[in-house]
């Protein structure tokens, strides 16, 4: 395992620590409204949903696709990964 500066660990604890209070600050926003605005509550879902979705396409799937490629051979195993990529949306949905 590799070793670590002091830099790079006060970074990534002041990430994960922004990270935690984001969350905090915004369950603590939702408490003081008065009146929920659906609309905006949908374009925010959306738009998390959105972006998951892309999270898994751009960072997943090339991997599953890989591993899936090794296993089945290149077309099997591209097709393998697509309809359980697309399948598990539909499931969700």
């Amino acid at each position: 395992m590799g070793e670590f500066t002091w830099n790079e660990i006060l970074f990534a604890f002041g990430l994960t620590m922004f990270a935690g209070l984001s969350t905090g600050i915004g369950s603590v926003l939702a408490f003081f409204t008065k009146r929920t605005n659906t609309r905006f509550l949908s374009l925010a879902l959306g738009f998390s949903a959105g972006v998951m979705i892309y999270v898994s396409f751009v960072e997943i799937f090339p991997k599953a696709r890989a591993e899936l490629v090794a296993e089945y051979g290149p077309s099997e195993g591209f097709w393998l990964t697509t309809v359980a990529f697309f399948g598990g949306i539909l499931l969700i949905a």
